[in-house]
């Protein structure tokens, strides 16, 4: 099968920007009768993507590691159900699979994600960046693999970052077993990773009409940077000495970093795109700058052979490959 992307990395015009909200892309669409799973989707981004989306008209389904968390965060907002899920443990992400067996799902956005945490090994003792921002969702979206054609296709969202620019896939020690471990190049790897699933995800979903995108939602001040001291972040330039976001860099609002994936996930802008990586609400050039002020998507990030390697390594790793099983 061609594993090239069908969608060139170049803008398309799509009129909107950095300052774009939900309800801007969400005008006049109506998605009365659509069945939405967001990973993430009571806190922060992912959050700000569930009420777009159920606001719209869409049942939401949120996978849930603290379901009670998510139930009180998502009280009273009509067509949403909590399921729990952890992301980390295969066999939870095979149970909320199972649920959708002879069902159709036609949008999943995979907004969960962890940030720069201490060296935690998860499930069989990977890494757990690696595993709960790229394994975790190979294993659902591939569990889902039936669900996600049976309707005549769906929009599959991974959420990269410009993050992924530290590096790309560590074939050599991507579990961090020989090298020491170093909190943001293992982000950066997760974050490519990301990326790369929705490459070869399109590639191999286009002919059931499945596509797949990666997107950066922009710099948004939420729970993601729990494990970030504001020394820390003062440090690295995300604020100044004062705790504020530097001049001419302010945060984005959550309804801003949810719309490139509800645009991703829903805009007719995008019928018959897929495999690329998109930021404010537009799809990315592409870069060779380590700026991560710019924007732009690095080649690694986007690369089919990387992808398909990728592909190849998270079977192995899971045990799940839908679209080819």
């Amino acid at each position: 099968m061609n594993t090239t992307p069908q969608t060139p990395q170049k803008k398309i015009g799509s009129g909107f920007g950095a300052t774009t909200s939900t309800g801007d892309v969400l005008a006049g669409i109506d998605l009365t009768g659509r069945l939405a799973i967001v990973t993430g989707g009571y806190s922060g981004v992912g959050l700000a993507t569930t009420l777009a989306l159920a606001g719209a008209g869409a049942r939401v389904v949120v996978p849930a590691r603290r379901p009670e968390t998510a139930g009180k965060e998502l009280e009273g907002v009509d067509g949403v159900e909590v399921v729990p899920m952890d992301l980390a443990d295969l066999e939870s992400v095979r149970a909320f699979a199972e649920r959708f067996e002879g069902r159709s799902v036609d949008l999943l956005v995979a907004s969960a994600g962890i940030m720069a945490p201490p060296l935690e090994r998860v499930g069989p003792g990977w890494e757990s960046q690696f595993a709960v921002n790229h394994l975790g969702h190979f294993a659902l979206v591939n569990r889902l693999w039936p669900a996600l054609r049976a309707d005549g296709g769906a929009r599959v969202v991974t959420v990269s970052s410009r993050g992924h620019r530290a590096g790309g896939i560590r074939w050599h020690d991507w579990n961090f077993e020989h090298d020491a471990y170093d909190k943001w190049t293992a982000y950066g790897q997760s974050k490519s990773a990301v990326s790369l699933f929705a490459v070869h995800l399109d590639a191999l979903g286009r002919e059931a009409n499945v596509r797949a995108f990666a997107v950066h939602p922009g710099v948004v001040d939420t729970h993601l940077q729990r494990h970030l001291p504001v020394s820390e972040q003062i440090a690295m330039g995300w604020l100044t000495a004062e705790g504020t976001p530097p001049p001419g860099h302010a945060f984005k609002t959550p309804s801003q970093g949810a719309a490139t994936s509800v645009w991703a996930a829903t805009s007719p802008q995008l019928h018959g795109l897929g495999g690329v990586y998109l930021e404010d609400c537009e799809v990315s050039e592409v870069t060779t700058e380590f700026d991560y002020t710019r924007p732009g998507v690095m080649p690694h990030a986007i690369d089919p052979g990387e992808a398909a390697r990728l592909w190849t390594l998270s079977a192995e790793l899971t045990g799940v490959s839908g679209p080819t099983a």
